[in-house]
C-alpha cells in the first residue's frame, strides 16, 4: 500500500487535472462554435493528452531525482513529486512507468489514426507535444535545464492542447482558439517561474539551467509580475479584435488573485520570509481559475 500511494503521488494527479481543465477549453470552443461534439473523438483525445502528460511526468522525476532529493523547500508543485529515492520508489520504477504510457499513447494513436478524422494540423500539433513533452526531461535536449523548458511547456499546455481538443472536433483552426490561449500561456509561464523559485538554490547547486537561473533570481520575479499583468492586457486587447466580451469577462474576476500573487513576489523579493507553499498555490488557483472560467463561459453559450 505504501508503494501505491508513492506511485500516486509520482503521478501528480493534480497536474493530470490541469490537463483534463485545458482540454476542455478546447472542446467548449467549438461548442461555442456551433460544432457538433464527438464524444469518441473526445475521449480518445483526452486519454491521449493524460497518457503524454503521465509519461513526461515519470520521465521527469528518472532523470531529476538526484537533484530533488536535495531540495529542502518542496511543496506539492514543485521541487519533485518527492515519491522517488532511498527508502521509496526506487528510479528504475519511474522509467518503467514512463514507457508504459508512452506505449499506451502509441496505442491511442493508431485508434485516432482508425477515425479517419485526424487532419495535418492535427498530426503536426501532436508530433509537436510529443516532442516538447519527451524532450522536456530527456536528453539529448533536456529542456527543463536549458531555460526553454519552461516556455515549451506552458506553450504546449495553454496552447497546443487546447488546440489539439478543438482540431479533433472541428478540423480547423479558430482565432478564438489563440485569442483565448495566449492570456494563459502567459499566467502558466509565470506559474511555472513561481514553481522554480523554491528550487532555486538546489538548481544553482546541480547547475541545472532552469529560466530562473538563466535569468537571475531578481529578474525572473520581476517577469514573473509581469507575465502577470500581460495575461490580462492580451485578454483586453482580444476583446478589442473580436472575442466576445461575456467571453472574456469572467476571467477578469481573477484579476485579484492576480495581484495577491504579485504582492507575494515583491514581499519575498524585498527580503520577507517566503512561504513557499502559498506562493506556489497561488499561481496554480490563478491559472487554473482563469482557465476554468473561460471553458465555463464558452459551454454554457
Amino acid at each position: 500500500m505504501e508503494n501505491l500511494r508513492l506511485f500516486v503521488r509520482m503521478s501528480r494527479p493534480l497536474f493530470l487535472l490541469g490537463g483534463i481543465l485545458v482540454y476542455a477549453l478546447g472542446v467548449g470552443i467549438a461548442h461555442y462554435l456551433g460544432s457538433p461534439i464527438n464524444w469518441e473523438l473526445y475521449l480518445l483525445g483526452q486519454a491521449w493528452v493524460t497518457m503524454l502528460q503521465l509519461g513526461t511526468h515519470y520521465l521527469n522525476e528518472y532523470y531529476d531525482a538526484p537533484s530533488d532529493q536535495d531540495n529542502p523547500n518542496r511543496t506539492p508543485f514543485s521541487g519533485g513529486s518527492g515519491a522517488v529515492g532511498p527508502g521509496k520508489l526506487p528510479r528504475s520504477t519511474a522509467l518503467l512507468a514512463a514507457a508504459g504510457c508512452l506505449t499506451v499513447m502509441a496505442s491511442l494513436t493508431v485508434l485516432l489514426i482508425n477515425t479517419k478524422h485526424l487532419v495535418p494540423p492535427t498530426v503536426l500539433v501532436m508530433v509537436v507535444c510529443f516532442i516538447g513533452a519527451f524532450f522536456y526531461s530527456a536528453p539529448p535536449l533536456r529542456l527543463a535545464s536549458s531555460g526553454y523548458g519552461e516556455l515549451t511547456t506552458s506553450i504546449l499546455v495553454a496552447n497546443l492542447v487546447p488546440a489539439f481538443a478543438f482540431l479533433l472536433q472541428v478540423g480547423d483552426l479558430h482565432r478564438l482558439v489563440a485569442m483565448t490561449t495566449f492570456p494563459l500561456t502567459a499566467l502558466h509561464l509565470s506559474m511555472m517561474l513561481a514553481f522554480e523559485l523554491p528550487d532555486y538554490a538546489s538548481d544553482v547547486m546541480h547547475e541545472k539551467r532552469t529560466l530562473l537561473v538563466r535569468l537571475g533570481w531578481k529578474t525572473g520575479m520581476a517577469l514573473h509580475n509581469a507575465l502577470i499583468l500581460a495575461a490580462y492586457l492580451l485578454l483586453a486587447l482580444a476583446v478589442t479584435i473580436g472575442m466576445p466580451f461575456f467571453i472574456a469577462l469572467p476571467a477578469f474576476f481573477t484579476l485579484p488573485v492576480g495581484l495577491l500573487q504579485i504582492w507575494q513576489m515583491r514581499r519575498i523579493g524585498d527580503g520577507a520570509a517566503p512561504n513557499w507553499r502559498a506562493l506556489t498555490l497561488t499561481a496554480v488557483v490563478l491559472f487554473a481559475a482563469a482557465a476554468y472560467l473561460l471553458a465555463y463561459a464558452y459551454w454554457t453559450r
